[in-house]
């Protein structure tokens, strides 16, 4: 879906719509299903914290206003690439500050990323590029921050909805602010239909990873996100022609290995620093009892 959606934006945005239609159509579907949804269920829309939600959007609404622009400059394979190095820059930020979170897993994560990044754009992309490069860059950089600051969200108690919907206004505000400045433009029916794409694909998407991260292993669904950059390749070859040699396609490969690194890493660590937790929260009887249980 997230690979649809970007292909979706390429159509749109050649087909003469402006950066601030896309972020129109991509928030409005999301904040008129989760309200009805909310106002059906009988839950509150009002959040925890206004204060994490605001430096959240703020990271996460500009990385998308970033990302779509490299979408719709860029080979689509190559801006989905940049977009999805967060987990290379979240890696970065623990091995500059991260203390004891420095290891040679991390270590191994930055260089297989950096790498990575060097492959993908010096064989893709031409000097008239370098710019929707820096900013595809800058977008994943961003997405590492909007991160960040959901994890701190849920520490919180927000739920994910709630989250999401708050986001999509956001998102919404700003493409109305981008659409005042713009001024309207004349779109046809192509473009319209592409838009709508962007709007539902975006929704599905998000729903599905939502749902995923809910029920199953977050780390096989942190891992599996990464099929979009070989979705956005296949679509890239099917509508555009732009087929990655072999070192960009070495690029692509890197860049999953090195966020699959720190994604790994960063789980296997929550999972020890929670089962720490939980042995220090049982009683002496109890603790005695695993003791033995993992003698025999």
């Amino acid at each position: 879906m997230f690979a649809g959606m970007g292909a979706c934006i390429k159509v749109a945005y050649e087909l003469g719509a402006s950066l601030s239609y896309v972020v129109i159509f991509r928030g409005i579907p999301s904040v008129l299903l989760l309200f009805f949804w909310t106002l059906f269920t009988k839950r509150s829309l009002r959040p925890k914290s206004w204060k994490l939600h605001f430096w959240r959007n703020i990271s996460g609404v500009t990385s998308m206003w970033l990302g779509f622009y490299a979408i719709s400059h860029l080979p689509l394979s190559t801006a989905v690439s940049l977009n999805y190095t967060a987990p290379l820059f979240i890696a970065g930020w623990m091995l500059a500050w991260g203390g004891t979170q420095r290891d040679p897993v991390r270590i191994a994560a930055v260089v297989l990323g950096f790498l990575g990044v060097v492959a993908v754009l010096r064989p893709s992309i031409g000097q008239d590029q370098l710019l929707p490069a820096a900013v595809g860059l800058a977008a994943g950089a961003l997405s590492a921050v909007a991160m960040m600051q959901v994890r701190e969200l849920g520490r919180v108690g927000e739920p994910e909805w709630r989250t999401v919907f708050i986001f999509s206004c956001f998102v919404c505000f700003t493409g109305f602010a981008g659409f005042a400045a713009d001024g309207p433009r004349e779109i046809d029916g192509l473009a319209l239909l592409a838009l709508i794409g962007v709007g539902l694909q975006g929704l599905v998407g998000q729903l599905a990873m939502t749902r995923a991260f809910g029920l199953g292993s977050a780390l096989l669904t942190a891992a599996l996100q990464y099929t979009t950059i070989i979705f956005a390749a296949l679509l890239g070859i099917a509508f555009w022609d732009d087929l990655p040699d072999i070192i960009a396609w070495a690029g692509m490969a890197l860049i999953i290995a090195s966020g699959l690194l720190s994604i790994w890493r960063t789980y296997s660590e929550d999972r020890i620093m929670r089962g720490q937790t939980a042995l220090q929260a049982q009683p002496v009887g109890a603790e005695t009892a695993t003791q033995e249980t993992r003698r025999v």
